[in-house]
């Protein structure tokens, strides 16, 4: 056993309390309250940090994820609609310009002649994709953790890197999504609840408000571009075509992959101009991240 590694000495347990008072802090002032999730992420990152060598690796290797999931939640001290104007009407044209299918005489968007055909199979498909949009990166990511340390710190630093990039286009671009319209039309509402959109046809078949007690918490609702979900399921496909996983996962991975991108388009979620968005931006962060970055993520670079 690494001695070292579970000594504590007075200087982590004075930066740890630091951390998480700040935490607190920030969740107080800087979004109005503290929820209940504030305090578990306390609880959990206070708890395997202290309790043994396996825990506290584990939550110190898994940093990237709660730095990201801290600042995606703290968009809410500042939404993006009061940074720069909201795009509601565009979208939509260059959608219907570049993807309108003809029904009935009438030019539809993808997401506007999903919701005329919808089926309930593909409600069911979608919903099941759609749900695994965050616990899949996560699973795989434990997997890393066991198999390949190195890979598993370059797998959850490029996740972290490829959402900051589109935090900050959500700030730049602040797009409305395809629900939005359908609902509100084209003029700005500040302030609106997320929407399960089409995934309310899931809840409803497995009879559980599974989508809207998700969507309840939506932090930023007119970030519609690019689709962040569509870069989770690539980034887990590239790099399992690192690992020495069976044929079979990464078939798989590529399944879940194409599945999320219609999902987000069949859910009225996303318009395509949006997956594609996210499909070139993870590329482009993966190609630089790999070829300069990758290097300095290194298992035996990590002080405990």
């Amino acid at each position: 056993m690494n001695r070292e590694f579970v000594r504590f000495t007075t200087k982590n347990i004075i930066l740890n309390t630091v951390l998480v008072l700040a935490y607190l802090l920030w969740c107080y002032f800087g979004m109005k309250a503290i929820r209940n999730e504030h305090i578990w992420l306390v609880v959990i990152w206070i708890t395997g940090y202290y309790f043994n060598e396996t825990s506290r690796r584990f939550v110190k290797y898994f940093s990237f994820f709660i730095i990201f999931w801290i600042i995606y939640d703290g968009m809410r001290a500042l939404p993006n609609y009061e940074v720069n104007t909201v795009h509601i009407r565009q979208p939509y044209e260059i959608e219907k310009w570049l993807f309108g299918i003809s029904d009935n005489g009438k030019i539809l968007t993808p997401n506007e002649f999903f919701a005329l055909h919808a089926h309930k199979f593909l409600d069911f498909l979608s919903g099941f994709f759609y749900i695994n949009w965050m616990p899949i990166p996560l699973g795989f990511g434990v997997y890393l953790f066991i198999k390949d340390k190195n890979l598993f710190l370059q797998f959850s630093a490029a996740f972290l890197l490829i959402n900051l990039a589109g935090f900050a286009i959500y700030y730049l671009y602040p797009a409305a999504p395809p629900w939005y319209v359908a609902r509100y039309g084209f003029d700005l509402h500040t302030g609106v609840p997320g929407s399960r959109a089409g995934l309310v046809r899931f809840d409803e078949l497995i009879h559980y408000p599974l989508f809207k007690n998700i969507y309840n918490k939506n932090a930023n609702v007119l970030a519609a571009m690019p689709s962040l979900h569509a870069t989770y399921p690539l980034i887990v496909f590239y790099f399992s075509l690192k690992t020495k996983l069976a044929k079979i996962w990464k078939i798989i991975f590529a399944i879940f992959t194409l599945g999320i991108w219609f999902s987000a388009v069949y859910s009225n979620h996303h318009y395509l101009i949006d997956v594609i968005a996210g499909i070139m931006e993870a590329l482009i962060i993966l190609l630089i991240f790999d070829k300069y970055i990758s290097p300095y993520f290194n298992h035996n670079r990590m002080k405990y």
